[in-house]
């Protein structure tokens, strides 16, 4: 019996706990929760917080990104996109640390609870006086859960056909910031699409990374990413449209609301991706720019965070 098989059926049997937090990729996390913590900023700057609905929404956003990390990592190991050409570090499924039968297990488990917790939000935010409000946010957890796994599980997959940017733009930059607002207001200011879009934008500067990153091996795999479609050359290109739009339109909307030179703050977040565009762009070596991703996550992160402290300073 090889190393791998033995792996496999031990994995079967009881998965060591480091094995499901390596598969959870606790590192996507602070990129999940950045749009959550702007739509709660500016909640909290026109009045409307409440720290029940916020703590609810961030748990079950954790909930939805650990079911997307456990279905990307059953789906790209069940088609095998996920093999020895692969850049990045090696998956739970790829490895053997982990079975598809315990993965599929943990992604019905991780759902359950995250359908529980957004209905506790959801009841939360708007009682029994919002029924309207309560089922369509229903529908948009739903949507989400099942964005998440579809983005890889089955015959059908849209990040196989170069529709994971749009996805990711939808869920973690409008439906996370104006969603959240949503739930604390019960109303919806237009401006707020605009940080929206910034969150959106550079989380999808993320994806690009990731796919600029295993651009040969997703094309082998046929993955068809928007990098495999547009070539490397052009994807640095775009990954410049999206981290340079990401910064005009939280700008602009800064320029709108303006009340206090706090609010530039967010400036700042954009030293390090400016930094980090400069790397990519230099960059000939698909292998440097795995650590690319996790500097890009964190400044999308701190953006959040300073762009926040600047509405309520």
């Amino acid at each position: 019996m090889d190393q791998r098989n033995h792996k496999l059926i031990k994995s079967f049997i009881l998965p060591k706990p480091s094995s499901w937090i390596k598969a959870a990729r606790l590192r996507t996390l602070p990129l999940s929760l950045s749009g959550i913590i702007v739509g709660s900023f500016i909640a909290a700057s026109k009045g409307f917080f409440d720290p029940v609905i916020c703590a609810l929404a961030l748990l079950t956003t954790v909930g939805f990104q650990i079911i997307s990390n456990f279905a990307n990592d059953y789906g790209d190991g069940m088609k095998g996109t996920d093999n020895e050409d692969r850049v990045g570090p090696e998956r739970a499924l790829q490895s053997g640390e982990i079975s598809p039968k315990a993965m599929k297990k943990a992604i019905a488990i991780t759902g359950i609870i995250s359908i529980a917790l957004a209905l506790w939000l959801i009841f939360v935010a708007f009682g029994t006086d919002y029924l309207f409000y309560s089922i369509l946010f229903i529908v948009l957890g739903i949507s989400s859960i099942a964005a998440a796994i579809k983005y890889t599980v089955g015959d059908h997959a849209y990040g196989y056909s170069g529709y994971g940017d749009l996805f990711v733009f939808l869920f973690f930059g409008i439906l996370s910031v104006c969603g959240t607002y949503f739930l604390y207001s019960k109303s919806l200011d237009l401006t707020i699409f605009l940080p929206a879009f910034s969150v959106g934008l550079l989380s999808v500067g993320v994806l690009n990374l990731n796919n600029m990153r295993d651009q040969e091996s997703d094309a082998k795999s046929g993955k068809n990413t928007i990098v495999v479609k547009i070539g490397n050359e052009f994807a640095r290109y775009y990954h410049f449209y999206l981290l340079g739009a990401s910064f005009l339109f939280a700008l602009l909307y800064t320029a709108i609301n303006f009340r206090s030179v706090y609010q530039f703050l967010f400036l700042l977040a954009y030293i390090p991706v400016l930094k980090h565009f400069l790397t990519v762009y230099r960059n000939d070596d698909p292998k440097m720019l795995d650590p690319e991703l996790k500097k890009l996550a964190l400044s999308t992160f701190l953006f959040a965070i300073l762009f926040g402290i600047g509405l309520i300073l």
